[in-house]
């Protein structure tokens, strides 16, 4: 089924799902003996639940539930009922893990046959020791040495880069991400093999939200399970050369990295690891770069003000201590950020029967903490799908309201440990290219949105990409 098709079918099923009323229901019932109260929700459409309308439109599902059940309902997805939690006091509850009630991840059934064993994936003590062995990787020295290789791709591969009227910039930062992904985590150039490994990536990351959850011929489920094949015979194949002759890379780091008991990751737990990071990183950096991209073609005089404080900086590459000093990019990154949260929904699994905001929850209930809706619902956001970093700005501070207001690297133990790369990689990229480039977007337009992880421009998020004449030089 082509591309167009599958548009057009989940946007009549959407549309249908919404159509038909439901009256709401409960969840579970609460104890006898209890104060709590049900969750409420319904089921959407048999076997598919809200699944389309997820799909299609996300945020505006969420909306619609907000409106009929609060900040804490249910809903039917990919055949599972799950409880959403939405706003900052409900997403602050489920990621904080204070109780540990909602310590169980609840990514298995999506993420677990394509993506298994991930930092993610993993809880309680195992989850800290393998966090703490990882963060050897992520230390400022090794920060600083990522940076200083990530310079020269962005550096090769924005010079190739040709003025069109119609420049495909969610593809091109794709390709670009992957670049830097396999400079910084490899140590080496993949361009041979690059289109494999963005096939493999993709198929995995497209086969979590399949519909059919089974290996039949011709399905997403299938082509997600060669895909992670693909990237498990490639890792594997390295490991010898990267414990017999390591480099400053990732890879290398993570084959020689020891815990805090002298123990050394084995074979499977860096393939495991180098599978989930390689992914988390490029695919959620190559969504926020490019909304920041559409957005500064948008608003053209946040374009032209960011472009003058890196011309201001006065070099073509960022240094790491230049990342704190382009206010007006940091503002831009964070509001392209709330605007288009990379991740949707951070999941978990409720250890034993617990509350939410007074709400009673089972026992073994998958629970989506929902970053991304609660990033554009007015009760916690002014004007929240209005364009304006100067929410940020340190005489607003709309993102203090509420600890968890503004969670897009998510929160508590399980808060992205990549976090700090992603930004420095992010404002690398916009750097360099508002020294190299003007662009723009037509009047009114905006991106068609789809839905892997998170939101992304399905469209490829055409520009009109000028190459700029330099006043002078910088270093």
């Amino acid at each position: 089924m082509s591309d167009t098709m599958t548009r057009t079918m989940t946007t009549l099923l959407a549309r249908a799902t919404r159509t038909v009323h439901r009256p709401a229901r409960e969840l579970a019932t609460p104890p006898a003996d209890s104060t709590l109260r049900p969750v409420l929700g319904d089921p959407g459409l048999p076997i598919a639940g809200h699944t389309f309308e997820a799909f299609e439109d996300l945020l505006a599902l969420h909306r619609r539930q907000y409106e009929l059940y609060g900040p804490v309902f249910w809903t039917r997805l990919a055949g599972r009922d799950v409880v959403m939690a939405v706003g900052p006091d409900a997403v602050g509850q489920v990621l904080s893990h204070r109780s540990k009630t909602f310590a169980g991840s609840g990514w298995e059934q999506f993420l677990e046959p394509f993506f298994r064993r991930g930092i993610l994936l993993m809880d309680s003590d195992e989850h800290l020791y393998h966090r703490r062995t990882l963060q050897q990787a992520f230390t400022r020295p090794r920060l600083i040495g990522y940076l200083e290789t990530m310079t020269t791709t962005i550096d090769h591969t924005l010079t190739s880069w040709a003025p069109d009227t119609e420049f495909m910039s969610y593809p091109a930062v794709k390709r670009l991400t992957l670049q830097i992904a396999s400079q910084v985590f490899m140590g080496e150039d993949l361009d041979a093999q690059s289109q494999d490994l963005r096939d493999a990536f993709t198929a995995a990351v497209q086969a979590t939200l399949s519909v059919v959850r089974h290996d039949v011929p011709g399905g997403k489920w299938r082509a997600g399970l060669r895909g992670r094949k693909t990237l498990e015979d490639f890792f594997r194949a390295k490991l010898p050369q990267a414990r017999a002759n390591p480099g400053t890379d990732l890879f290398s780091v993570l084959c020689n990295a020891q815990a805090d008991d002298g123990a050394e990751f084995g074979d499977d737990d860096i393939i495991n690891h180098m599978i989930f990071l390689m992914m988390a990183a490029h695919d959620t950096t190559t969504t926020t770069v490019s909304m920041m991209i559409y957005n500064l073609a948008a608003h053209r005089e946040w374009q032209d003000r960011v472009r003058q404080e890196s011309e201001a900086l006065g070099r073509n590459y960022l240094t790491y201590d230049d990342i704190d000093k382009l206010p007006s990019l940091d503002l831009v990154f964070k509001e392209s950020l709330r605007l288009c949260s990379p991740v949707g929904a951070l999941a978990r699994k409720t250890t034993e029967d617990t509350e939410l905001l007074g709400h009673f929850i089972p026992k073994g209930t998958l629970v989506g903490a929902a970053v991304s809706s609660g990033h554009r619902m007015e009760p916690w956001w002014r004007d929240p799908d209005t364009f304006d970093p100067n929410r940020f700005a340190e005489d607003n501070r709309e993102d203090k309201a509420h600890r968890h207001q503004f969670t897009p690297f998510g929160g508590g133990v399980h808060k992205c440990i990549g976090m700090y790369f992603g930004g420095m990689e992010a404002k690398s990229i916009l750097h360099r290219m508002l020294l190299d480039f003007e662009w723009s977007v037509p009047q009114g337009y905006s991106p068609r949105m789809g839905y892997l992880t998170g939101p992304y421009p399905a469209d490829g998020l055409p520009i009109v990409l000028r190459r700029r004449t330099r006043t002078e030089e910088h270093t």
